[in-house]
């Protein structure tokens, strides 16, 4: 009986970290002890590991085994530590000689000797080629997210025996292909905003909001198509970068909701959770803190329909992640910072009834019922609304029209030539879109006529707008001038980025 390490990872957030899994076997009264931090996950390996042994054929140590998983002041959580401990023990009580010089292992165990997938594997291959590992061993059903690191060897197995004949030498096992990255027309969403009917006006700011990458609030009645348009934004956001796919994906490895034949994420992710959802659901937390929506949305669009049935304190947890960018979970496990780049589109209705300032429908709520309601939306999360739009009841000769409405494919066109634009202005200052230019930049990026200037100048007094709203409309304005391919706001953008910012002052005036 002797000592053994093996190397394994872990991640916290989607940072990985690399893990050394020491193995002692001492001849003295049979026990089984995991140290290193670990959770009840961690701890429940020693059954897993001894059953699996057991019915691969193996012999388990009738010792006293201590695993220790360095370093040992990280919390260790999760079953993915249950492979490299496995195999630590084989080599502690010499049924191997070891294992290949530089390698990897990560993957939960069954008890019948299965490597069933683990969370954040993308994070942790990454990683492993950073430290400069030389092969990873994974489970088989995470083999697609891992294709795409390339610069060392990745192995998938689907059980114990596998692994076992590799390093032994009797069976040499392939290692999986890299994957090429690639986003095509079959990976877009099927919903067109060519089945949207009319709302012109609100297809407009649409179009803007995902050239620009700007925050989107729609408001109208019931029926009138608010949700539809939001939940056809994905197909003409633009493509995603390499790096945004990356981005994306490790955050959706380690919250466990990456499909298992996915590669990368190659659209932008589209969140819309319930009204009911809690503080934490949006924000992220838990013992170990996992990533809320506001995270699963980065790089893509996090969609809040029926906007004021949240609750109030559930709302203003956006007001810092929609400036920040990222926002940090803190428990008493650990602290946790998630990215969280996302484009957020609202809908409510005017009023409980939703009918208010309906052109031929009666507003039915009491009096005092309209300033209520629409209360629930503060003031400051409001302002963080780049674009304002209302969104009218559609009229017959709108729905009954035969002739097909502008496809998204055209609309998308349009989107990618705008962020080509933006590509080429922002190249090598951090920024990705319009939305994200910072104010000691708005200046130099922004460049307006005079014209421009005083048209601006006159709705700031005249509105009484706020700093963060002369950002912004600014900002909008830049995008509309990149959607006209000029490199001057003049007059016109302005006016119609304003447009985009007055709907606040017809319903929230008071």
């Amino acid at each position: 009986m002797a000592f053994a390490a093996v190397n394994s990872l872990g991640y916290l957030g989607i940072d990985a970290y690399a893990v050394k899994v020491e193995a002692d076997i001492d001849q003295s009264f049979p026990g089984f002890d995991v140290v290193g931090l670990p959770d009840a996950s961690v701890k429940e390996s020693r059954d897993r590991v001894r059953a699996a042994m057991k019915n691969c054929g193996l012999e388990f140590p009738q010792a006293k085994i201590t695993i220790n998983l360095a370093p040992a002041d990280i919390r260790k959580e999760g079953p993915m530590y249950d492979l490299p401990i496995f195999m630590a023990v084989l080599c502690a009580s010499l049924q191997i000689s070891g294992v290949p010089e530089g390698s990897a292992f990560i993957g939960e165990l069954s008890l019948a000797g299965e490597v069933r997938p683990v969370k954040g594997v993308l994070s942790m291959a990454i990683e492993a080629r950073n430290i400069g590992f030389q092969s990873l061993f994974i489970p088989r059903a995470n083999a697609a997210e891992a294709s795409v690191v390339e610069g060392m060897e990745i192995y998938a197995v689907e059980r114990l025996e596998e692994i076992i004949a590799h390093v032994t030498g009797r069976t040499v096992l392939s290692p999986i292909s890299s994957m090429d990255f690639s986003c095509n027309e079959s990976d877009k969403v099927p919903l067109d905003f060519s089945d949207v009917r009319g709302q012109e006006a609100a297809k407009r700011a649409l179009e803007v909001a995902a050239a620009g990458g700007h925050n989107v609030l729609l408001i109208g009645p019931p029926g009138s198509g608010k949700s539809m348009l939001a939940r056809r934004l994905p197909s003409i956001l633009p493509d995603m970068t390499f790096e945004e796919a990356i981005e994306a994906t490790k955050i959706h490895s380690v919250a466990g909701i990456l499909p298992s034949e996915v590669q990368l994420l190659k659209t932008r992710p589209f969140r819309s959770p319930h009204h009911s959802a809690s503080s934490a659901a949006l924000a992220g937390g838990g013992r170990m803190p996992s990533p809320g929506e506001v995270s699963l949305a980065h790089n893509g669009v996090l969609f809040l329909d029926e906007l004021p049935e949240f609750d109030n304190k559930t709302l203003e947890i956006l007001r810092q992640p929609l400036e920040d960018h990222q926002i940090t979970i803190s428990r008493s496990s650990g602290r946790v910072t998630y990215p969280c780049d996302f484009q957020l589109i609202a809908a409510m209705n005017p009023c409980r009834c939703g009918y208010f300032g309906h052109p031929t429908r009666p507003c039915t709520c009491r009096k005092g019922a309209v300033e209520k309601y629409l209360s629930k939306i503060s003031g400051p999360l409001l302002d963080r609304m780049d674009i304002h739009v209302e969104v009218p009841p559609v009229e017959y000769k709108e729905l009954s029209r035969s002739a097909p409405s502008e496809s998204s494919r055209v609309i998308r066109e349009r989107v990618n030539q705008a962020r080509l634009i933006q590509q080429q202005r922002f190249e090598g200052k951090g920024i990705s879109c319009n939305a994200r230019i910072t104010p000691a930049l708005l200046h130099e990026f922004c460049p307006m006529t005079d014209d421009a200037s005083k048209v601006l100048q006159m709705a700031f007094d005249r509105l009484k707008l706020s700093g963060r709203a002369y950002d912004r409309i600014v900002k909008v304005a830049r995008t509309v001038a990149d959607m006209d391919a000029e490199e001057v706001i003049n007059s016109q953008h302005i006016m119609e980025a304003i447009h985009y910012r007055t709907l606040d002052r017809d319903y929230w005036r008071n």
